[in-house]
């Protein structure tokens, strides 16, 4: 595979793998994978994947690109840390704009936990940014993972082959981050571990 190539797969994972996903992905596995999901009705379910894709997917993306394109920036030179942290604001604000509908809405808890610990990843990583660049794609997936295990242990269900899963895919998205040189291996690594804990927190004690 020629180089040209290969910095455009990396490019197509990390569009792919925006950070912005991890609360939708934890309530589908939740819903899909845990008995949490027979409680609740098909049209239910869907409101509520909705509502968490309009404030922590399509808001924030658009809102985003919209900067992004207002000062002719491409994705790579947004990734500038002295750049990031306008996304980081709108991010957080979209996470609990979120928050605060599903309360008003008197959603369960345990559903509303999962965008708190997408808040949590996003309010870590654009302190640690502010001297020291981490990256958010990696904290994401690490937030997957770590709200997978919280799950799985408060629901009692085998979480084995959706982390094997997530750790592959982790490993690929680190890889494509490595490879656009917009993170060093230990800020990859940090990132990781970062959602983990995040994700863990959120879910067992909030």
């Amino acid at each position: 595979m020629r180089e040209k190539d290969i910095i455009l797969t990396a490019k197509v994972i990390s569009v792919l793998f925006t950070p912005f996903y991890l609360p939708l992905v934890g309530l589908l596995v939740l819903f899909l994978f845990s008995y949490m999901g027979m409680l609740f009705p098909w049209s239910y379910k869907l409101i509520v994947l909705i509502l968490v894709y309009l404030f922590t997917i399509l808001l924030p993306t658009v809102m985003i690109y919209a900067y992004r394109r207002y000062h002719g920036w491409t994705l790579i030179e947004l990734g500038n840390r002295k750049r990031r942290m306008v996304p980081y604001i709108i991010s957080m604000i979209s996470y609990y704009c979120c928050v605060y509908v599903m309360q008003r809405l008197h959603m369960p808890h345990f559903m509303s936990c999962i965008v708190i610990a997408g808040l949590m990843v996003q309010i870590l990583c654009a302190l640690v940014n502010v001297w020291w660049k981490i990256s958010t794609h990696m904290a994401a997936i690490g937030g997957v993972a770590g709200a997978l295990m919280a799950f799985a242990e408060l629901f009692s269900f085998n979480p084995v082959w959706w982390l094997s899963l997530l750790f592959i895919l982790s490993g690929i998205l680190g890889s494509s981050r490595l490879i656009l040189r917009q993170h060093t291996l230990l800020q990859v690594v940090v990132g990781f571990f970062l959602g983990v804990f995040c994700g863990m927190i959120s879910i067992l004690f909030l």
